[in-house]
């Protein structure tokens, strides 16, 4: 396979991701989980932060939606790394293997913290960016 037909699946599994992780994080969890407390909780406790008012469900709903927003910026990066001409991938292969890395590194987080469908899409993702950067090197 082409690296860029390998950025654009990546591309396009990433767009996917970004949607699903923000739909999915911002839903009421589960009521069999018995967290209803935790997110009680995390709602109501309000706390001075560098003179915001804000709660611990205030830094959930941030950390959440900048993981989607750089799900969606990796996505677009991606899309365009598929787009450029062969050299010019060739002299951007650190920031491929940047891409590739980071989103191995994802892949461990997610197999040691969250749950299937998280390790498979980061997986594939990563997969996708590291061969597509290896393919992307400089030939003689």
């Amino acid at each position: 396979m082409k690296a860029p037909i390998l950025y654009r699946v990546a591309a396009i599994l990433l767009i996917l991701f970004a949607v699903a992780h923000t739909l999915g994080f911002s839903q009421p969890p589960d009521p069999k989980w018995g967290a209803d407390g935790v997110v009680a909780s995390m709602r109501s406790l309000h706390f001075d932060a560098q003179g915001s008012n804000r709660t611990y469900w205030d830094f959930f709903m941030a950390a959440g939606l900048s993981v989607g927003v750089l799900y969606l910026f990796a996505g677009i990066l991606a899309w365009q790394l598929g787009s450029l001409p062969a050299e010019t991938r060739s002299r951007l292969r650190g920031v491929a293997w940047a891409l590739a890395l980071a989103f191995a590194a994802l892949t461990v987080v997610s197999w040691i913290y969250l749950f299937i469908t998280a390790v498979v899409f980061s997986g594939v993702v990563t997969l996708c960016l590291a061969s597509a950067a290896w393919l992307s090197r400089s030939r003689p």
